[in-house]
């Protein structure tokens, strides 16, 4: 879908810039003036389909990670309050040991020198700047307080990726000590077992049930084994064709976020992205309904996605923050007092930020929680079946001792 730029004026005069996604120009001033604001400028980003922009100069073809976003962000921001914003561009640029991220860097700094904005010049480069980053960028040139916005930016995305690597961690260890449990459980079963059925068998003896019960399972994981796994296979790939339709994949979201301990960590790390987001956003002036709309489109749960732009629609009825949040049913009771208390109090910003650094140290809580109860668990079934793999070896040769004894 093309991508707009545009400068617009609220209730109040006030100038508010960003970008936003609509089929044509005559659908994104519609946008605009369902947000009512007067578009002042709206113009086609270039590289969205929507037509080209301005100048010669082509965007960067490299991309920014995430870690290499927030170290662009931490050199702008400290650079730009001793040297002029191109220089500080053109010594970032120069100095970077990525190549794509100094492909883009250069031809943002190209576009300043061309007279354009930063938020403008970052607009150009297509997705290479996330939007909601833009959109800030842009609040703090309009604001004088560009130095400050990049800060707290840094700070921001450098928080995020905290969050991910915990998020990352919480989820990695687990699956890797699980699929190390279910190798070493193939391999005795695929291996050892069958060696030893070999000697149980030339005895000529009747074998206890236990024994009979894994050698069965032996054979069937022989037998069937590479079937089963073309099987999952093929599943696994229709399944991930079947998660490209919008049904499917809200369905299938919404069972993750019903899972017992997945689902918590999911929407309690949303509820502080978003407090967070949202309390930088109103430091700066940004428009609270633009900001929204912005974030619901990086959600990747679709629930949680669906629940923020129903937040937007309820505050562009006249419903107060705290209310949308209630009403979208999927933050945390925590959140809700702390807004509200925000709300009356006329302090909303700052009782996000506080809200989003009590989610986040109850998710390192919990987390570590739930790695210090998991990995036992884990290593006690992994135990517990290997046990019974050796008790099925060890009986038969016990009951044999005893009859030679006999």
């Amino acid at each position: 879908m093309p991508t707009f730029d545009y400068a617009a004026l609220d209730l109040d005069g006030r100038v508010s810039s960003g970008v936003l996604d609509a089929p044509s120009a005559r659908d994104a001033r519609r946008q605009l003036e369902q947000r009512r604001l007067v578009p002042v400028r709206l113009q086609p980003v270039a590289g969205t389909g929507a037509g080209e922009a301005s100048g010669n100069t082509r965007p960067g073809r490299g991309r920014f990670s995430t870690k290499a976003l927030t170290l662009f962000t931490r050199q702008l921001a400290t650079l730009i309050v001793a040297v002029p914003l191109e220089e500080a561009l053109r010594t970032i640029g120069s100095q970077s040991e990525h190549r794509p991220t100094r492909e883009v860097v250069m031809a943002t700094h190209a576009l300043v020198l061309e007279g354009f904005r930063l938020s403008d010049a970052m607009t150009r480069q297509g997705n290479r700047f996330p939007a909601l980053y833009r959109a800030m960028v842009a609040a703090g040139e309009g604001s004088g307080a560009l130095p400050q916005i990049l800060e707290r930016l840094a700070d921001l995305l450098e928080r995020e990726q905290q969050v991910r690597g915990k998020l990352l961690a919480a989820l990695a260890y687990p699956a890797a000590l699980s699929l190390t449990a279910v190798l070493v459980v193939i391999a005795l079963m695929a291996f050892v077992v069958p060696r030893v059925v070999e000697q149980f068998e030339s005895m000529g003896r009747e074998l206890p049930l236990l024994t009979r019960a894994v050698i069965g399972v032996s054979d069937g994981m022989a037998a069937w084994g590479l079937p089963a796994l073309l099987v999952m296979a093929v599943a696994a790939v229709v399944f991930a064709r079947l998660l490209r339709r919008d049904r499917v994949r809200l369905a299938v979201d919404a069972r993750i976020l019903a899972l017992p301990v997945l689902g918590r960590i999911l929407r309690d790390v949303h509820a502080a992205r978003l407090a967070r987001t949202l309390a930088i956003m109103l430091t700066n002036g940004l428009p609270l309904m633009e900001g929204l709309s912005i974030t619901a489109r990086t959600v990747h749960n679709r629930v949680l996605r669906a629940a923020t732009e129903r937040m937007v629609a309820v505050i562009r009825e006249g419903g107060s923050l705290s209310n949308a949040m209630r009403r979208a049913a999927v933050f945390p009771p925590t959140l809700l007092y702390m807004t509200s208390s925000g709300e009356n109090s006329g302090r909303l910003a700052p009782m996000l930020d506080r809200a989003a650094d009590y989610l986040e140290r109850e998710f390192n809580t919990f987390t570590n929680v739930v790695m210090s109860l998991l990995e036992p668990v884990i290593i006690v079934l992994l135990g517990g079946v290997v046990a019974v793999i050796v008790l099925a070896i060890l009986l038969p040769i016990l009951q044999f001792n005893t009859l030679a004894m006999a």
